[in-house]
Parts: structure tokens; C-alpha cells; sequence
């Protein structure tokens, strides 16, 4: 199915489901109401985790459905903006941070699989994470913190935990089907969107369908200056599709098991006209440098899920998913040069990882002695394989390259395409954990230990892509280590409302593949290359906190300190030999680094319908041996609102604000000046149309020009400072449809 027939399919579903609520809703008795989608995490409460139990921990916060819709949530950044301040989205590396760390040293899993973050390290087809549709999540678990008893190889800052939508999500009590249809228009990128999801249950088999398409433009910015090249301060224009498809097939059983099947895709494309490329002067004249970024992920999973009907059960609750899955990301560019060598230049960027896993968890429950034991297991295998390759075009004098003579035409070494900058590599990775929450029968103490092992093994295979390549030297050998990786948390809890936590755990991430086997350059020009005898990082965290209160009055306080060593880094030096004259770039091993932080966060609801709540978010990060400050580390920044809501209608006012980072050390980089903004958000019931709401939404109201520190870390590039600023006043509108 092209994906011109697929979006067409889905505006049609989308307006097929619309009409069919509007008509279901003039047939039903008013009392007939779908239910709210569930909320997994309940403070006190047992919690139900996807398979692999990462969220399971008060080092876990929780967005659900109504949360994001409520808060007319599409990406990433809406979520750090307006619920989670310690959460920000790097736009420039495409990857979640979360204390200071992103790319590769935050997981994250939907539905229990995890979503590869897809490094290059020479091309920029990075990213991978953000590879999933809001309008198809039921939850968002944000894991803070280096523990990966739980989440294995790369949760040293922590983890985003993915719930899609389940079929029980949509069925009301009392009735066999249910659904729900959105469209949203958004002024920041002139984006508008819609997505629709029905769910239909036949005596014990239930099934799901939900798809969402978007369609929009260039994210704004407060630049004022058109034109072309490095004066330009507006955005380059762009054009982008968005779309996702998801299946669910479910089987209940009346012992408590449930079998299922899921299939699953999510697609963006977009192409830019890459203006700030192009000058009247420079290699590639108005009009003629096109920009292309492209994801794309498939899944196909059998589930299972067991949760115990009787005392007499061995296991209380189990969930498992054996999946296969493909991740695939490009970046392209396409256009022709003026100069030498003039003529026709294209580029397709590729980087895709494939993969087939299983991950799994039980939990059982018992008593020795005077000991409760609530004990937790849980088992990951994968085997994967990573491929990258650049294809494309250059006239060159004697063909194009590599096939053609590089002497005397010096300027055709830089053109390395048509071949791969790394072997294949074929991956599998282990991961088994243990962990068990003792306490006195009837006391408010409890003492968890954990441990887990993590193994990965990488072989690096030949291709004619890779072996033919102008800085070819020969095939790098393999990787093979295993890490163990404990923790230790002390709680006290002698309310379902009161939970005093201290923490210590131990965090590990492997080496990517393109940080081990990258070999990208030529010699007479330079090199990017991996380092297949890296060490992989490892973490020593700690952490005290409290989660108190309930949904009406409550908050969080959580202190971090977090030791890292092996810190994998890349740095830049002059080769003594001079076959790379414009210098090597290579990975290293940091020594030491350290990160601490506050977190808090607290909410009060009143009996009038105002409520008040806040958020602050503080973190610092240093090199322990240059004393370096980790520019990736956010500043701190603070979020206040309060609201007031009726059984009809409802307003929040909310305000964000940052301190400033500056970075007098290196004058490439762009300094982030402190800001204050406020968002006004509202939503409206009408009693006359059951189910339906209407939400609206201004975002800078005072249309401040402000800059986000975590995208600005690794700018070094000669635009002007407004190029990369922030959205100023926009606004955003969605219409919901449930029955």
C-alpha cells in the first residue's frame, strides 16, 4: 500500500468513525458513557507494567491518555513543556534527554520492546526513539535515574516507557465496543491532523484498530530575516506527512490468561528546501538543494498477559511479547552544484536495525518466617542486525565515485558515496534480572535488592559496500562482554499515601555499533572513525525521594547524584603521518563524569474546582578530569499552573521558566538566555452533543523570543542566533469524539 492510499484510507476512517459517534450518541441513552482510558500507576496500589516491568519503581511518573489529551499533547516537546520539566526533546540529535543524558543512554520501550536509538556518527541519519504516534499511547511511564535492573544496557539517565492503547481502553462497562476520533490543528508547524480508534469485543475475543494521519509544515521560529545563506534567521520551508497504523487481536481466558497479536507502523517523511545551503555565490544556487528526513518503524508481537484469579496461583501476574521489529532512518539531500565538480548531487543517508526478541517478567508473592517477599524476574533476548549505507550521484571527472581515478581531481575524494562507512553487524544481547521487595508481614518497611545481567556480542560482517570503500583497510573484529549490575533500595510506607524511598543502583550501557566499527573519510582528506576497543559505560547512582499524597493533594522530592565512568565521547586531532590532513575524529573513553540534580513536584486540587500545581527540574554535570561542563545537561526550569474546572468546562493557566546557560569557553556555541512564558489552555463539553469535546490552547501568549538550552548544546553552525530560537505565539485546537 503506497502512502498515498494509506492516508486516504485513514481521513476516510477518521470521518466514518466521526459520523458513526454523532449518530451512535442520538440513538444511546444519555447514561451510556464510554469510560475514561485507564490509569496504570496508582500511588499504593499494585501497578501494572508492560512486559519487563521497567516502570515499576517510585522513580516512575505517569501521563495518561486524558493527561495527554488534556494537555493536546504531539510530541515530545509538548511533554517536557507542559508536564514533565526533567524530560526535554534534543530536535538536532532527535532523541529524548532526561537528566542531562539523551541519544543512546536513554531506553526507550513500547509495549515492552525496546525502540533503538539509530546513531550514523558520520551523515546524520540519527534518531529512532521518537518513532511513535501520541494518538496511539494509553500511557507514558518516565523512568528517571541510572538503574538497569530493570531496563538493561543504556538507562543511565533513565527510560521512556510506552503503553499503546489496549481494547479495554475504549469498552465502556457494560457495553462490547467503543471508540474514539481526533483532529487537531496546530499553528506551530501548520499542522493538521486526525486519528481514529475502534475497539469491538465478541465474547471473549476482543479487537482494536487505530490509525492517525498529520500532515503540516516548518516548525516556527521568532527569525525575520529571509533570503538564502547565513544571514537567513527564518526556518527552511518544509513539508512533512505523518502517519501511524495499529492492529490488536485479543483472546481472554477465564484463568486469568490473555493471548494476543499486534501489528504496528508508524511513518514521517519529510522534505525541506534547504535555503540556508544555497547563496548566489556558494556551491549550490537558490533552488537547487532539497533536504530529506525520513523514519520508520514496523512491528509484529505475540502477547501475553496473565494475571492470577485465585490465592492458590504460583505466579500473581505475568506479561511476555516475542516480536519482530524494523527501524529504519534516512536523511537525504538532493540538488545540483555550480562549482567543481558541477552538476548533478543527490544523497539517500540510511541506517536501519532489524530486529527479533523476546522480553518477558513474572511476579510471585509468598511469606518466610516473618518476611513478606513480593518477588519480580524478568528475561531479554535479541538478536539483531545494523546496516548503514549512502547512496547517491556526483559528476566527477572519470565517473562517478569510487569507480574513477582520485588523482589529480582532488576534489572528488570528498565524495564518498555509494558504499557503506561500517560493516553489517550482527548483534545479540542478553538480559535476565532478579529482584525481591522484603519486608516485615505487617510492616511499613521494606528492603528491595536487585540484580540483573546484561550481555551483548557484536560480529561485524563484510559487504561489497563496506570493502570497497576508498578508506577500506580491513574487517575490525568483534566485541563480546557481559556486566552485572546491582541495586539496593531501602522504602518506608506506612500509608498507601506515603512513600519515603533511598536508592542506590548501578547503570551500564554497551558501545553502538557505529561508535565501535564507524570508518567514514579518505585519505588526502580526513577521517571519522569508531573505536572497537571501547569499554562500555557503567554508573553508580543515588538517590533519595518521596512520593506522598493521591491524586487531590500530592507531589514528589527526589535528590540525584550519579558517577559515570568510561564516558563514551569523540574528540578531533591532527594525524602525524598526514594521510588525513584535515584531521581524525575518533571515540574515546571518558575517565569521570558526574551529574546531580532536585527534582520536585506537587498538585492540590479544591472543592470549588480551582486546583494549583509545579514542578521544578534542577541539574548539574561536570568532566571530573578537564572540569568541562556537560553542555547536554538542562538548566534549571520551573513550571507553575492553576486551573479551574466545572463538569462542563475548564481553564489552565500555565508558566514555564529556565535560567540561562552560557558558554564563554567555546564561541562556537549559542548561549541560552533565561525566559518566562505562559500558555493559556482551555476545554469545553457541550451538554448538547454527548461525548464530544473541544479543547483550544495559546502557547506564548506574550510572544517572547526564548531558547531552549538542550537544542542549542551541540549548534555550531553559522546561522544567526534567531534561527534557532523557539516558537512565539502559537496556538492549537482539537475536537474529540468519544462513544
Amino acid at each position: 500500500m503506497t502512502s498515498r492510499t494509506t492516508r486516504n484510507l485513514l481521513m476516510t476512517c477518521t470521518a466514518i468513525v466521526a459520523l458513526s459517534a454523532v449518530q451512535s450518541r442520538a440513538q444511546e441513552p444519555a447514561a451510556a458513557e464510554a469510560t475514561v482510558l485507564e490509569t496504570i500507576v496508582v500511588k499504593g496500589k499494585r501497578v501494572a507494567v508492560p512486559a519487563g516491568g521497567v516502570a515499576d519503581t517510585p522513580l516512575a511518573s505517569q501521563t495518561t491518555a486524558e493527561e495527554i489529551e488534556a494537555n493536546q499533547i504531539t510530541s515530545l516537546d509538548d511533554l517536557g513543556r507542559s508536564l514533565e520539566p526533567g524530560v526535554s526533546f534534543n530536535r538536532n540529535t532527535r532523541s529524548v534527554n532526561i537528566r542531562g543524558l539523551e541519544q543512546n543512554r536513554v531506553v526507550t520501550t513500547i509495549d515492552g520492546i525496546p525502540i533503538p536509538y539509530l546513531q550514523d556518527g558520520a551523515r546524520e541519519a540519527d534518531g529512532g526513539a521518537d518513532s511513535f504516534s501520541f494518538s496511539s499511547l494509553s500511557t507514558i511511564d518516565i523512568v528517571r535515574g541510572a538503574d538497569s535492573s530493570r531496563a538493561g544496557s543504556g538507562a543511565l539517565g533513565g527510560a521512556v516507557v510506552l503503553r499503546t492503547l489496549e481494547p479495554e481502553d475504549l469498552i465502556g462497562e457494560g457495553r462490547d465496543w467503543g471508540g474514539v476520533a481526533k483532529s487537531t490543528y496546530d499553528s506551530e508547524d501548520r499542522s493538521f491532523g486526525g486519528s481514529a480508534a475502534v475497539a469491538k469485543r465478541i465474547e471473549n475475543t476482543s479487537v482494536l484498530f487505530q490509525g492517525g494521519y498529520r500532515r503540516g509544515h516548518e516548525r516556527d521560529n521568532q527569525g525575520e530575516v529571509g533570503g538564502y545563506s547565513t544571514t537567513r534567521s527564518e526556518p527552511n520551508p518544509a513539508d512533512f506527512n505523518e502517519y501511524n497504523l495499529l492492529f490488536k487481536l485479543r483472546q481472554y481466558t477465564d484463568s486469568g490468561h490473555v493471548f494476543g497479536f499486534t501489528g504496528e507502523r508508524f511513518e514521517r517523511d519529510e522534505d525541506i528546501d534547504n535555503r540556508t545551503g544555497q547563496s548566489l555565490t556558494s556551491t549550490y544556487r537558490p533552488g537547487n538543494l532539497d533536504g530529506s528526513e525520513d523514519i520508520r518503524r514496523d512491528r509484529l508481537s505475540l502477547d501475553y498477559r496473565f494475571d492470577a484469579v485465585g490465592d492458590d496461583a504460583w505466579i500473581d501476574r505475568a506479561n511476555a511479547v516475542f516480536y519482530w521489529q524494523n527501524v529504519l532512518r534516512e536523511n537525504g539531500a538532493e540538488g545540483s552544484r555550480a562549482t567543481s565538480p558541477a552538476g548533478a548531487y543527490s544523497r539517500n543517508n540510511t541506517f536501519e536495525e532489524r530486529s527479533i526478541g523476546f522480553a518477558g517478567n513474572a511476579e510471585t508473592s509468598f511469606v518466610t518466617g516473618d518476611l513478606s517477599h513480593q518477588m519480580t524476574g524478568g528475561l531479554n533476548i535479541a538478536f539483531s542486525k545494523a546496516s548503514q549505507y549512502s547512496g547517491g550521484n556526483d559528476t566527477c571527472p572519470g565517473g562517478p565515485y569510487p569507480t574513477n581515478p582520485r588523482l589529480p581531481f582532488y576534489s572528488c575524494n570528498f565524495l564518498h558515496t555509494n558504499q557503506s562507512d561500517m560493516p553489517d553487524v550482527d548483534g545479540k544481547t542478553l538480559g535476565v534480572f532478579i529482584e525481591d521487595k522484603i519486608g516485615l508481614r505487617d510492616g511499613p518497611f521494606f528492603l528491595t535488592p536487585g540484580l540483573r545481567y546484561d550481555w551483548y556480542d557484536y560480529d561485524p560482517t563484510a559487504t561489497v559496500a563496506y570493502t570497497s570503500g576508498a578508506n577500506y583497510t580491513g574487517m575490525p573484529a568483534g566485541q563480546s562482554e557481559g556486566q552485572f549490575s546491582p541495586k539496593l533500595r531501602a522504602s518506608y510506607e506506612p500509608d498507601p499515601g506515603v512513600e519515603l524511598y533511598a536508592q542506590w543502583a548501578m547503570g551500564f550501557r554497551a558501545p553502538d555499533v557505529s561508535e565501535l566499527y564507524l570508518n567514514y573519510g579518505a585519505p588526502g582528506t580526513y577521517l571519522t572513525v569508531g573505536n572497537p576497543n571501547l569499554e562500555p559505560e557503567t554508573s553508580n547512582g543515588f538517590e533519595i525521594g518521596a512520593n506522598l499524597g493521591d491524586d487531590d493533594f500530592g507531589g514528589h522530592l527526589g535528590a540525584f547524584y550519579n558517577r559515570y565512568r568510561n564516558f563514551i565521547d569523540s574528540e578531533s586531532r591532527v594525524d602525524p603521518t598526514g594521510t588525513y590532513p584535515m584531521g581524525i575524529t575518533e571515540y574515546f573513553n571518558r575517565n569521570k563524569v558526574r551529574i546531580y540534580g532536585l527534582e520536585l513536584s506537587g498538585h492540590k486540587r479544591f472543592n470549588n474546582g480551582m486546583r494549583v500545581y509545579g514542578a521544578l527540574s534542577l541539574a548539574d554535570g561536570e568532566d571530573l578530569d578537564s572540569g568541562e561542563s556537560i553542555r547536554s545537561v538542562p538548566p534549571l526550569k520551573v513550571v507553575l499552573g492553576t486551573g479551574y474546572a466545572t463538569e462542563t468546562w475548564g481553564a489552565d493557566l500555565v508558566f514555564t521558566a529556565a535560567k540561562g546557560v552560557e558558554n564563554d569557553a567555546d564561541a562556537n556555541t549559542i548561549d541560552a538566555p533565561g525566559y518566562g512564558i505562559f500558555d493559556l489552555t482551555g476545554w469545553w463539553e457541550p451538554e448538547q452533543t454527548q461525548g464530544l469535546t473541544i479543547r483550544a490552547g495559546i502557547y506564548n501568549i506574550f510572544d517572547k523570543t526564548y531558547y531552549d538550552a538542550v537544542n542549542l548544546a551541540t549548534i555550531t553552525t553559522p546561522q544567526p542566533d534567531a534561527y534557532y530560537s523557539e516558537p512565539g505565539r502559537t496556538f492549537k485546537v482539537s475536537l474529540t469524539q468519544r462513544f
